[in-house]
């Protein structure tokens, strides 16, 4: 699309302009491809050097005849080969020019030069211009004076006008493929710096980020089993799906299953599939994700929530590539790349024995450990600004931007929901946003208001006591928080904190902030 606002104001065209103007004193504007004017002379403050235009345009249906001639003119300027053309205005006798504008062989609009009448132009003829004029709505006196102040050219003039004029229409068709190219290497440039920041659809500068995108490249070639960790909306399924895409099986399907939706019965004939007649409602055979995903990857989310059972079923088809359906005799052979993911401890669960051992090293043979949003702070702005720009571009919208105390807080904020919550935050964020350009503080969510900031007060902390009393309240603050979000796992968030596991528990108990001890 041609940016007609810098085309009018290009200062090579502006000279253009006045020339025609000066010395063949006719109204030189241009005109998109749907027939729209996109030059100055619609302006209040317009100063035309053409007074018969002028008149024209302040009469009250002015418009609408210039109108007239300008689609008249643009549907036979399509088929003309990229040549200029003369042509009868609507008052009959009142002549202009026009060039069409061709970007890529195609029709974007046409350069005008208007109005002007030959040298053969006869008292009979400006008399009836005036009477037209005047039935049209203008007053006479006016109408006399812009049809004697009409320049009368002759051919060879015309023909100099020809030439400004085609040369305003290349310069415009230059300058937006010129425009063009250069918005293509900016884009250029910015995909090759945003693709160090990006792998497949995962997003991210930090160092944590860098990391994984090495390992995903590392293991391009491979069909070994992946065990994604990492805290809910961290971007679990993404990071599967970027396995897949990169792998050698990326012309395959790909089928996500979250272990968690079923109970175990269910879940078993979802992943394996069941027979007619295997239980009550079976009433025909059913293929499982398993034979789905034959010859592509199957991503387990929340393994950690499947029964022992399963777990042993799960092994089986790992190890030797066969399964049994639901009611079935005969076990089924696939080929399948499994890629697992859990925001559980699995070790953990092993010595409480609810995950088995041998499935364990099974799945986890390439282990991807996704950080939490809080981990990587300068992440934020990154994936902020990409969904801003993603959901402004669903919307039909302008690209908002972020104040630098919106931003402020955002950073501040925990984001407990990780990378899915700031997706939904900016999502909120447009919406209430609603025309405005800039998205303000004001419209965060209480949440983020409410713990954002980097005031200690804004945290409940009593910054008028003393040293001693504060850095309890904030010891008692951080570990409360911490232990909620690792749903009271103490080895993680000792790990979290920098502390051993032995000093956190001491401090919890010392402020009381076991959660078993409470119900108790």
């Amino acid at each position: 699309m041609i940016n007609w606002k810098e085309i009018k104001d290009l200062h090579v065209i502006q000279k253009i302009e006045q020339i025609i103007s000066k010395w063949y004193g006719v109204e030189v504007f241009f005109t998109d491809e749907y027939h729209k004017i996109q030059s100055h002379i619609q302006d209040k403050d317009y100063e035309f050097n053409n007074n018969f235009m002028k008149v024209q345009l302040q009469m009250k249906y002015g418009l609408e005849y210039l109108t007239q001639d300008i689609e008249k003119v643009c549907e036979e300027l399509k088929a003309s080969d990229g040549k200029a053309m003369y042509y009868n205005s609507f008052f009959e006798g009142v002549r202009g020019m026009a060039a069409p504008i061709m970007i890529d062989g195609e029709f974007k609009g046409a350069v005008f030069a208007a109005a002007y009448a030959p040298s053969s132009f006869t008292t009979e003829e400006e008399e009836k211009v005036v009477e037209k004029f005047v039935e049209c709505g203008a007053i006479a006196t006016d109408a006399k004076l812009a049809v004697d102040g009409l320049a009368r050219l002759s051919l060879q003039e015309k023909d100099y006008i020809q030439e400004l004029v085609e040369l305003v229409a290349d310069e415009i068709s230059t300058f937006h493929l010129e425009i063009s190219k250069r918005e293509e290497r900016i884009q250029e440039l910015n995909s090759e710096l945003g693709s160090k920041y990006r792998y497949h659809n995962l997003i991210g500068k930090s160092k944590k980020m860098q990391v994984i995108y090495r390992l995903l490249e590392k293991i391009q070639n491979s069909e070994s089993t992946v065990l994604i960790q990492g805290e809910n909306g961290t971007g679990k399924e993404l990071v599967a799906k970027a396995i897949h895409y990169h792998s050698p099986r990326k012309d395959r399907v790909f089928i996500a299953q979250n272990c968690s939706a079923f109970n175990d019965n269910l879940l078993d004939s979802e992943l394996f599939g069941h027979v007619k007649g295997a239980f009550t409602g079976a009433v025909k055979d059913k293929k499982g994700l398993f034979e789905a995903a034959n010859g592509g990857t199957l991503f387990l989310d929340e393994i950690g929530d499947t029964s022992m059972t399963m777990q042993v079923k799960l092994l089986r088809v790992l190890q030797e590539g066969t399964f049994l359906p639901v009611g079935a005799t005969q076990p089924k052979k696939v080929d399948v790349r499994v890629v697992a993911a859990t925001n559980k401890n699995l070790k953990e669960m092993i010595q409480k024995g609810e995950f088995r051992e041998d499935l364990y090293y099974r799945i986890n043979v390439i282990n991807v450990a996704l950080p939490s949003l809080r981990e990587r702070k300068e992440d934020i702005s990154l994936l902020a600004d990409y969904f801003v720009e993603k959901r402004c571009a669903e919307a039909g919208l302008p690209t908002k931007t972020f104040s630098k105390k919106t931003m402020e807080k955002m950073l501040d904020h925990a984001w407990p929901g990780n990378v899915r919550e700031l997706e939904n935050e900016i999502e909120r964020l447009v919406v209430l946003a609603s025309d405005d350009k800039t998205i303000t503080p004001d419209l965060l969510s209480g949440r983020i208001t409410e713990t954002g900031g980097s005031g200690f007060a804004a945290k409940g902390i009593n910054t008028g006591g003393s040293l001693k009393e504060a850095l309890e309240q904030l010891e008692i603050m951080m570990i409360g928080e911490g232990l909620k979000r690792c749903n009271y796992n103490k080895s993680k968030l000792a790990k979290e904190l920098g502390i051993s596991r032995a000093g956190l528990i001491m401090k919890v108990d010392k402020y009381n902030l076991d959660k078993r001890k409470k119900a108790g």
